[in-house]
């Protein structure tokens, strides 16, 4: 095998717009380093990417609408959800991130929230729970239109 070593590339229009479908670091992990935004600093390419995120609708059988690194999902109750992971993360503290959305009609005096249920330390899990405040009455799991999860960390 031969190596090209060489600073700049350019299509033959003299442009800098080259499509490239598979890259890889040159050290044993594979790291790929890029200049970050503006351009005085690298960030690593796969510490930034999202390695797991799912778009899911409750009211519709639990219907995943878009994902990434989702297997299935799993009702296990009202409001509580987890999106099953087709890849397992290293360990279970990656970073994990939770959102809903409010189905129907315009603003009322409820709160929504969204956290995370017992799956929380699972490398292969990411819990969603929904919560709304229903206006006094104190917290209670609800159904809501969209809920969404992503997780961000090292795959296994």
């Amino acid at each position: 095998m031969s190596t090209i070593k060489v600073d700049t590339i350019q299509k033959a229009n003299g442009t800098s717009q080259i499509g490239i479908d598979k890259i890889g670091g040159v050290t044993a992990a594979s790291t790929i380093n890029v200049i970050a935004e503006g351009g005085t600093t690298t960030t690593n390419l796969q510490n930034g990417l999202a390695k797991m995120w799912g778009n899911f609708d409750p009211n519709t059988s639990n219907n995943i609408v878009n994902s990434l690194n989702v297997a299935s999902l799993s009702d296990n109750g009202t409001g509580d959800y987890a999106l099953n992971a087709t890849n397992n993360f290293d360990d279970g503290f990656f970073v994990r991130l939770a959102g809903t959305t409010k189905g129907g009609g315009g603003p009322s005096s409820t709160n929504y929230t969204s956290g995370f249920s017992s799956e929380s330390t699972s490398s292969s899990t990411l819990g969603v729970i929904t919560v709304g405040n229903g206006g006094g009455s104190g917290p209670s799991a609800i159904e809501l239109d969209q809920c969404y999860g992503l997780g961000h960390g090292d795959l296994a």
